[in-house]
């Protein structure tokens, strides 16, 4: 790694963490409150005066953990659904993964492989690349929706090396976009249920959902006889 990069990642960390203290600041003093519906109230009111302000800062942070891939991108969505609802959150989230990827597949088209070794091991990547599951231009569609449809894979990765890849830029900003859609909605609707005071919902909406997405999985690995979700999975871990 670069002397340049290990500064650019660090100022860019130290940017994700003031931006968190100063939003952990600004809504601690009414999250105490959300069981009320005075404390709702008061919370959809430091919201919306925000305005411009606090849809950036929510920006910066998702484009952060995308980025750095450090960080769990469920509490940005959570934080999303709390602050603009469901509906409105899911927007955001999926809209601004959608110009963080295409943003970083640029970088890596522009910068070359060289960009890539900066932020993931130049084995890692020889590893991905090396594999056949991944170099398949018939399976790599598929390959991609179901790695970003299940939660907890590395997809954040997968943004890097999509650009050595045997798939198109849209194509992969499509279904990346798409396939995060499961685990950005029960977040938000989630993170919308605690705006509420309704905190067994939320556990009930996750544990729903990740139910929802488990049968989804099983039916698909059924069609997928060669294996290749599990080498697949297997390579990128």
């Amino acid at each position: 790694m670069s002397k340049k990069t290990k500064i650019f990642k660090l100022v860019l960390l130290g940017i994700v963490l003031t931006i968190a203290i100063a939003v952990t600041a600004y809504l601690i003093p009414v999250i105490k409150e959300l069981g009320t519906p005075e404390g709702q109230q008061a919370f959809q009111t430091k919201i919306n005066d925000s305005g411009f302000l606090g849809v950036l800062m929510l920006f910066g942070l998702q484009f952060a953990q995308i980025f750095l891939f450090i960080i769990p991108g469920e509490p940005i969505e959570i934080l999303a659904g709390v602050c603009y609802g469901s509906i409105w959150g899911t927007v955001f989230i999926m809209i601004s993964a959608a110009i963080i990827s295409a943003f970083i597949y640029l970088l890596v088209h522009k910068l070359g492989r060289k960009f890539i070794y900066d932020f993931v091991s130049k084995e890692k990547i020889e590893k991905i690349e090396n594999n056949k599951v991944f170099q398949n231009p018939k399976t790599i569609r598929f390959l991609i929706f179901i790695l970003f449809f299940i939660p907890g894979t590395p997809k954040d990765l997968l943004t890097y090396i999509a650009a050595l890849l045997p798939i198109k830029p849209m194509e992969f900003i499509i279904i990346s976009t798409i396939a995060r859609f499961p685990s950005v909605i029960s977040s938000t609707w989630a993170g919308a249920s605690l705006l509420e005071g309704k905190w067994q919902a939320s556990l009930l909406i996750y544990g729903v959902t990740f139910f929802i997405v488990a049968i989804v999985v099983i039916i698909m690995r059924k069609f997928d006889k060669d294996k290749i979700t599990d080498e697949a999975i297997r390579t990128i871990k």
